[in-house]
């Protein structure tokens, strides 16, 4: 409650699009690589194409009506206080685990401070970048042409399979930027087409939700409308992008054009996550304060 929400709905949003920059970072990985980084970082911004359409759709929509919040209650109303329960991902415990080792290896350095969180920084970089070469080329050498084939067109065949997967793999780590960023190395090896591995990061979306919806059934009304309003999101993002091949093919198609003026000049890169994840938040915040006064 110590949001209203009018205003907890629209960050509610914002983080959906602010969490995809971890799919950008990952994708970097593959930035000396032409070929392997045009998939990779087309693979990674149709999750943030996606999530910031479905923003400017429903985002006005919402100011105009207050559809999401109003759904959201009305659920919230029917579902007795109380009635959750939790789960700990084992990916999540494990992470938890070797990253306080880490942090006490390096304050047994003598770091400490900002020192500290640059040197944690550093090395967070090194190990994603040192992952990605690994899991790329095992990829490559276990996925035969004709298993990438097969998988490739079982996904076409059926992007609701795609959906499903997405939704169980998230659920059971409870992070749809473990789920979504596993799929990046896969689009620059080439084992999967953005085509196909689209509608499991639609899953992921939804999956996450699953976890607020579990924190927030033994926290109160006003959380559990918060979860409920992001599952809403989702879902309605869902339902506009994914059934309708032509609408699907939106994100897609913008995640391309953006992947070919990387490739080409990769200041394009770094003009992207300024603009997407610096420059409009800070006009957003600016934007809330003018109004606010």
């Amino acid at each position: 409650g110590a949001l209203p929400l009018s205003v907890a709905v629209p960050m509610v949003m914002g983080a959906n699009i602010g969490t995809t920059i971890t799919n950008t970072i990952v994708s970097l990985g593959h930035v000396t690589r032409k070929s392997e980084f045009r998939m990779a970082f087309a693979g990674a911004t149709v999750h943030d194409f996606f999530n910031l359409l479905t923003v400017l759709i429903l985002f006005p929509v919402e100011l105009a009506t207050g559809v999401l919040e109003r759904i959201a209650m009305w659920l919230s109303d029917m579902i007795p206080a109380g009635v959750g329960g939790s789960f700990n991902s084992p990916v999540k415990t494990a992470v938890k685990f070797l990253s306080h080792r880490i942090e006490s290896g390096l304050e047994g350095l003598g770091l400490e401070g900002g020192w500290l969180a640059l040197a944690s920084l550093l090395l967070a970089l090194v190990m994603i970048v040192f992952t990605l070469l690994w899991i790329t080329k095992n990829m490559k050498q276990l996925m035969a042409n004709r298993i990438e084939e097969w998988l490739n067109a079982v996904l076409d065949r059926s992007g609701l399979l795609g959906l499903v997967i997405g939704i169980l793999i998230t659920v059971s780590v409870q992070s749809s930027s473990i789920t979504t960023s596993l799929l990046v190395p896969m689009f620059g090896a080439g084992l999967l087409r953005v085509e196909a591995g689209f509608p499991i990061m639609l899953g992921a979306n939804i999956g996450t939700t699953v976890t607020a919806l579990l924190a927030a059934s033994v926290s109160g009304r006003a959380g559990m409308t918060i979860a409920l309003v992001h599952l809403m999101f989702n879902l309605f993002g869902t339902l506009i992008f994914f059934p309708i091949k032509p609408m699907r093919k939106i994100p897609i198609a913008l995640s391309y054009y953006l992947a070919d003026l990387a490739v080409a000049n990769r200041l394009w890169v770094a003009a992207y996550i300024g603009v997407m994840f610096v420059a409009l938040p800070g006009l957003g915040v600016w934007l809330f304060r003018v109004i606010g006064q």
